[in-house]
């Protein structure tokens, strides 16, 4: 029996989780997508990716044919080390690894290359046969750690490009975050002031304080800081 899961993840809920969806179902219709939101280069932590993690290794030993799918190796783990021997685990397991974006560090490409066939002759031939046998498991191996190695370094490449436009920042004398001590005034705050002037009967209008409540969608506590700090601003 086959079964096949697509994972998904995205660091921060802003970020859009449907593109890497609509990739894996455009070639892998019928996989169970499986979506997370967690900010973190390993696995530690990944409830959703625990959940699935524990799903599989399972199937996997109850003889299913089990295929799970990425968009990228990136989605899987951004720890080179952790990535490198999760994917041997789960290729030991017997199941079929399969990333979009890197083809070519699919288990199925990994398994073309370490079960090259290449015969024995018999002579003292073999010893360099054998030698070309082992140097494509390695090269094998090297890609693999190589994706990983990668999708570590884009991290790292991204906190220092952060940390680097900071610094260039304050440098060039821009405010970075917020200046302690001052008040900063929302949309929605702002928004409630203007319809607590125009309907309060202490303003220019004829409700009274629940009805003004009502009107602006607000606790009871931020309507009558804002009505006093409105006091205060008109000399009230």
């Amino acid at each position: 029996m086959k079964e096949e899961y697509g994972y998904c993840r995205i660091s921060t809920p802003k970020q859009n989780i449907d593109r890497q969806e609509r990739n894996i179902l455009e070639v892998y219709p019928s996989a169970h997508i499986v979506k997370e939101v967690f900010t973190g280069t390993k696995t530690i932590g990944r409830k959703e990716w625990i959940k699935l993690y524990k799903v599989i290794t399972h199937e996997a030993a109850d003889g299913k044919e089990i295929t799970l799918i990425f968009d990228s190796v990136s989605r899987m783990s951004r720890n080179a080390e952790e990535g490198f021997n999760l994917y041997e685990e789960l290729y030991n397991l017997g199941i079929n690894l399969v990333f979009l974006k890197e083809p070519h560090i699919n288990t199925d490409t990994y398994k073309k290359a370490i079960n090259v066939n290449i015969e024995m002759t018999g002579t003292h031939a073999d010893i360099l046969l054998k030698a070309v046998k082992e140097y494509l498991m390695q090269l094998a191996k090297e890609q693999i750690r190589i994706a990983f190695e990668q999708a570590e370094k884009e991290v790292l490449d991204l906190h220092q490009r952060t940390s680097e436009g900071i610094k260039t920042a304050k440098l060039n004398g821009k405010q970075i975050g917020r200046i302690k001590g001052q008040k900063y005034t929302t949309k929605k705050e702002t928004a409630a002031k203007e319809i607590i002037l125009k309907n309060s009967k202490d303003f220019n209008g004829s409700n009274t304080d629940a009805e003004v409540i009502k009107i602006a969608g607000i606790s009871r506590n931020s309507y009558y800081k804002y009505k006093s700090e409105l006091k205060h601003a008109v000399g009230n």
